[in-house]
């Protein structure tokens, strides 16, 4: 009898919070309802552990880029681990957060080990200006790359929701340098682009030493900036910004994809070069910018790209809070493709948005 009432009573609950989704279907899902979808074990509840009196849950795949997945979350990047999306971003004053999704449609509140925060003040580097972290898997560890004081840094952990520590306090130079991003070529040299306050707010790269916290300093070479000779009109409409690398590996070309314009502007967007090296040198692709805002989102950029394990390609950016009104900036996901080029050389890098009406996430 007690069991039967139990089950009648969870039945009730999951009724009420699936129902109560359906209405916020274009708002914000955050707490209880993600966190029951999630269960437990951190696994999606199929129906099929539950008893026979539990229906099973389905998970929203539908989104909308105008309302935000993600509210607050810029310069945004996903980890995908163990059957999970983890969410990191610029977003509070007191270090990163992590959000956690199973399908990238509907994330959780913040979920990091100290307070929602995969990495705080308190265990690493810096007091301020925590900003677009990324986090890499490799040999059973988690590394977040980010910057903070304008300086960047390196923290570890045995969990991709943290804590993320250091075992002694550092910064790679003490000097201005931020938007760190590590690429990892197929045969398993490190790459470390970041951006330097040099003429304007420019990329450069290194290869990367073993111990993850230092560069080859004799390697350090410049990629791109807002006053290269070849720096394109829709880069320089507001302040000589040239930020937030993320590189693709397509076919053997190398695509060097970065956002242009002060960030504040609602012309900043993202375009790409191409090289035959990690290295560079790097040539602009003619169709710049390839995402850009339109009448419902502005300041689209500081990108991440994501494949989900069934070969589904996602772009993650941030975008303006309104159209008028800069902060806070959230979350938006669009799918993107490489297509032939007509003209013949690399492929073209195509981003399928911003969209600004309702998605349904590819699985």
């Amino acid at each position: 009898m007690l069991k039967k009432l139990y089950l009648t009573s969870v039945f009730r609950l999951l009724t009420s919070l699936f129902m109560l989704s359906m209405k916020l279907s274009k708002k914000y899902i955050f707490g209880l309802l993600p966190l029951a979808l999630l269960g437990c074990n951190g696994t999606s509840n199929s129906g099929e552990g539950g008893g026979d009196d539990t229906p099973p849950i389905t998970v929203s795949k539908v989104y909308n880029n105008v309302d935000g997945l993600v509210p607050d979350c810029a310069d945004p990047y996903v980890l995908y681990h163990d059957g999970q999306y983890y969410l990191y971003g610029t977003g509070g004053n007191d270090g990163i957060k992590v959000y956690v999704s199973k399908n990238m449609a509907v994330w959780t509140k913040a979920m990091g080990a100290t307070d929602g925060y995969a990495l705080h003040k308190d265990d690493v580097f810096g007091d301020k200006w925590f900003w677009a972290p990324e986090v890499y898997y490799i040999d059973g560890k988690f590394y977040m790359f980010y910057s903070a004081n304008e300086r960047i840094s390196m923290a570890e952990s045995d969990s991709p929701l943290g804590p993320f520590r250091q075992d002694k306090e550092f910064c790679f130079h003490d000097a201005g340098e931020i938007d760190t991003h590590l690429f990892v070529d197929d045969d398993g040299k490190k790459y470390l682009y970041y951006v330097r306050f040099t003429n304007g707010n420019e990329i450069w790269v290194a290869q990367l030493n073993d111990d993850m916290r230092s560069i080859k300093e004799e390697t350090l070479t410049h990629c791109l900036g807002a006053n290269d000779a070849t720096a394109q009109p829709w880069e320089q409409v507001q302040a000589r910004v040239n930020e937030g690398p993320f590189v693709l590996k397509h076919n053997g070309t190398y695509y060097l994809t970065y956002s242009g314009n002060d960030y504040q502007s609602p012309k900043y967007a993202v375009g790409y070069a191409t090289s035959d090296s990690p290295m560079g040198p790097w040539t602009r692709y003619e169709g710049n910018p390839i995402l850009i805002g339109n009448d419902k989102l502005a300041g689209t950029g500081h990108h991440s790209f994501i494949t989900k394990p069934s070969g589904c390609n996602l772009i993650v950016y941030h975008a303006h809070n309104t159209p008028t009104t800069v902060q806070p900036r959230k979350l938006c996901i669009d799918t993107y493709e490489f297509v032939a080029n007509p003209n013949g050389g690399p492929d073209i890098l195509k981003v399928n948005g911003p969209t600004t009406t309702d998605q349904t996430v590819c699985d």
